[in-house]
């Protein structure tokens, strides 16, 4: 029986689908203003492998990940670049897509965009104005009243703070409560920024962030879903508002399970681009195979943080490497366990990690087992079972994404990246070398050490502030 750890009643529950046999499943996705970095992979690829696992139980998953193509950073950074908000928003798209595919990340079944659906969201927000939970504020927003929420902030457990005293009402463009979000930004359009607006009973104007998800989430499953998942920095205020929302219309309740994802940490801080604390899917993915980082993201439970560090993915790349090594020279083609018992206590073993609120950690243990008891079956010679337990070990790393490349070709591509990774810090030792004898007028050095790296394939341009820039020739 699977047991999933639900945000909303901070316990592990018995997950019993709405409908026998079918998930609905909504995933908070990226606001497409630039590319995705290594936590919004973290994200992700948790949610890939669990909705992998779901499939794999046999059940029918519709997954329902979201794109934000609308957003204040979206306006800067397209009047930045001098392009509109639509150029931007699909160029990062198509990019976000590439990086995803190469992590070997499912793409959902339906991936809607906030700009397609203005219509439902100016619906879903007359219906929150007809049953009095919305107001217009003196600045012409349309605000949500968290006052007429009995129970607001029962995912994180946050408490509606006192009622504001009413002379501060009058001060302009106050709200009737702190906690009181947007749900419509009045705005008119500027022809600087290019900004996008869109008429509605109100005026001008665009959604606020909490409302889309609600929207698109009732456009596309109606009232009710299964599992509701996102990173754990999406709890408050953002998931808190959207239960408000959606129960406060509909009066129904809006998820049965609420999962959420450990952040991602850098420097011990959570990896964020308001943080400018971030690495990209890209920047990685320049040293290390997508397998290897994918790894690395499962090697935590999902609801742990994870330190991100060069130590723990080359850790990551090295533990990946023994499980190819252990497939090496095998042919894993025949059912799994090879008609030995031995493989069904592995694969009963893995399921029963899994269905643990999808233990990823204690399964990969489990992996690590059956490559041990593989090494031996062929240091001893017992090639048939052998061919089996590597099969039961190829088919149990399948279902979370894993172990889908041919052994050979994936010890071949680390190998290069690694001695890539070697020969670039030898590089960077070379030129800062050089820099310090250039400072301490050491001329030949300085010259010999340039010669050096014409030989290795850099050419060097040294700036007028002492910065010296290198690319290969």
């Amino acid at each position: 029986m699977l047991k999933i750890f639900n945000t909303l009643t901070k316990k592990k529950e018995k997950f019993i689908p709405i409908n026998a046999g079918k998930i609905k499943i909504y995933v908070c996705g990226v606001t497409v203003y630039d590319l995705c970095h290594l936590g919004h992979a973290r994200t992700f690829i948790v949610f890939d492998s669990v909705i992998r696992y779901l499939r794999h139980c046999g059940y029918q998953v519709s997954y329902v990940r979201n794109i934000t193509d609308i957003d204040d950073k979206i306006i800067k950074r397209a009047y930045e670049n001098n392009e509109t908000t639509q150029q931007l928003t699909n160029r990062m798209i198509q990019e976000m897509h590439l990086d995803l595919d190469a992590l070997n990340i499912l793409r959902p079944n339906y991936e809607p965009k906030v700009t397609e659906h203005i219509d439902i969201i100016i619906k879903f927000i007359c219906l929150l104005i007809s049953k009095k939970h919305a107001y217009t504020a003196p600045n012409g927003d349309i605000m949500f009243s968290v006052e007429t929420m009995h129970n607001y902030g029962v995912l994180s457990n946050k408490e509606n703070p006192p009622k504001i005293h009413d002379n501060i009402l009058k001060i302009p463009n106050i709200k009737k409560n702190p906690m009181d979000f947007v749900l419509w930004k009045k705005t008119t359009y500027n022809n600087k920024l290019g900004e996008p607006c869109w008429s509605s009973p109100w005026g001008l104007g665009r959604p606020g962030w909490h409302i889309e998800c609600s929207a698109m989430n009732y456009s596309i499953f109606g009232n009710q879903i299964d599992i509701h998942g996102g990173g754990s920095d999406l709890i408050f205020p953002h998931h808190d508002n959207e239960i408000a929302q959606s129960v406060c219309a509909h009066e129904t309740s809006y998820a049965n399970i609420w999962m959420h994802s450990g952040l991602l940490l850098l420097n011990y801080e959570k990896m964020s681009k308001s943080l400018n604390n971030f690495f990209t899917i890209r920047d990685i993915l320049k040293h290390y195979d997508p397998e290897t980082i994918r790894f690395f993201l499962m090697s935590a439970h999902y609801r742990s943080q994870l330190k991100y560090n060069d130590n723990n993915l080359k850790n990551a790349q090295t533990s990946l490497k023994r499980l190819y090594i252990a497939l090496r020279d095998t042919n894993p083609t025949i059912q799994p366990n090879g008609g030995d018992n031995e493989g069904e206590y592995f694969i009963s073993k893995f399921i029963s990690k899994m269905n643990d609120d999808f233990n990823t950690p204690e399964a990969y243990s489990v992996l690590f087992d059956i490559a041990h008891r593989l090494n031996n079956l062929k240091i001893k010679g017992h090639s048939l079972l052998a061919q089996g337990m590597a099969a039961t070990l190829k088919y149990l790393a399948n279902i979370i994404g894993l172990l889908h490349q041919n052994p050979e070709i994936f010890l071949k591509k680390i190998t290069l990246k690694h001695n890539k990774n070697r020969h670039f810090e030898k590089i960077q030792k070379l030129i800062q070398c050089r820099e310090v004898a250039r400072k301490n007028n050491q001329w030949e050095l300085a010259d010999s050490i340039r010669k050096k790296l014409t030989v290795m394939g850099i050419t060097l341009e040294d700036g007028p502030t002492g910065i010296t820039k290198w690319h290969f020739k």
